[in-house]
């Protein structure tokens, strides 16, 4: 395929670097999110249901962008490595605890990510 394209003129090297820019990963938290108390509590947080149904949270530490739904749905974008992902559910899973905005279902032992 790259000498095909280098034979109609693209410059593509025979052997490319390859470096991961962006992960996109999905993943569930097991609990109801209050997207509303949510929204008021978190800095960098953005809450439009008119225009999108999930909150918008663009954490500092690691550098990624979290789309949270109120049925704990959850989309991360922005990671470099794997590890950001995890600490970054992980993450946003204690400070939504934390403020009281999760619900998870009483009786139900906590479950892994």
């Amino acid at each position: 395929m790259v000498r095909l394209l280098n034979e109609h003129g693209a410059d593509v090297p025979l052997t490319p670097e390859i470096q991961v820019q962006n992960i996109v990963a999905s993943g569930n938290l097991h609990a109801e999110v209050d997207i509303e108390k949510s929204a008021l509590m978190l800095e960098n947080s953005m809450y439009e249901p008119e225009q999108f149904p999930g909150l918008i949270y663009r954490m500092d530490d690691p550098k990624v962008v979290l789309l949270i739904f109120s049925s704990g749905k959850i989309v991360c974008t922005g990671a470099k490595r794997e590890q950001q992902v995890k600490d970054a559910v992980f993450k946003i899973h204690d400070v939504l605890k934390d403020i009281g905005a999760l619900y998870e279902e009483e009786g139900k032992e906590e479950e892994e990510f």
